[in-house]
């Protein structure tokens, strides 16, 4: 199943695709699909969009083989990998990699086309920095 067909079938469950991974644990073979809502996506929801989806996936498989579905909200520690991604997280923490290998913590403050507005916690300034120089990002939360 295409990314495109995937959020349309998700649209229609009143939640949002965040991303999809594949991983290895155990020996076994996982295709993960987070979701979003501008509801908190419960158990319940995630169990619901697992019983629509699954037996699509069975009609067409996301990887080859076999292979567990999970489906889940992408956590409070989340990756950023689209500008997207930052745009919904606006007000969070994040720690960011550079292409220049710098490594920042802060608050996302916006998002302005292609760029992210951060309040850079270690020269306590905002930063406007192109998303093209974001190498790795992920937000964390503070206790």
């Amino acid at each position: 199943m295409d990314r495109t067909t995937l959020e349309n079938l998700l649209k229609e469950c009143g939640v949002t695709l965040y991303d999809t991974e594949v991983v290895t644990e155990n020996d076994h073979r996982i295709y993960r699909v987070y979701i979003t809502s501008d509801e908190p996506v419960t158990l319940d929801k995630c169990t619901e969009v697992t019983k629509i989806i699954s037996p699509i996936l069975d009609l067409e498989p996301p990887v080859s083989g076999e292979y567990f579905l999970e489906v889940s909200s992408p956590g409070i520690d989340r990756q950023l990998k689209t500008i997207d991604h930052f745009r919904h997280s606006v007000g969070d923490l994040v720690k960011l990699k550079l292409t220049d290998g710098t490594k920042l913590k802060g608050k996302i403050l916006a998002t302005e086309g292609n760029s992210v507005k951060l309040y850079d916690k270690g020269s306590k300034e905002e930063r406007e920095i192109p998303f093209a120089e974001i190498t790795k990002a992920k937000t964390y939360f503070e206790w």
